[in-house]
């Protein structure tokens, strides 16, 4: 799987939910690929480059390093 194919699903579903919503990164992972749970570190980094707001919590967090559940959601402009 390419960092760009990530990167568009990613922004699909960003996209898709609008500013005021979230989601699991694990949903780009289960549209991408059947072992979706190996996929994941690949799409925390990927979503780590992107015009993305990653929360723990309500806090904000690094997709890339952060521990447990997050979500995702389009950052503010």
């Amino acid at each position: 799987m390419s960092d760009a194919e990530i990167a568009a699903e990613l922004m699909r579903l960003a996209r898709a939910r609008g500013a005021d919503k979230s989601f699991c990164p694990s949903e780009a992972a289960r549209a991408l690929a059947r072992d979706w749970r190996a996929l994941m570190p690949e799409v925390r980094r990927v979503a780590a480059t992107l015009p993305l707001r990653a929360t723990q919590k309500g806090r904000p967090v690094d997709p890339a390093t952060a521990r447990g559940p997050i979500r995702l959601s389009l950052a503010p402009e």
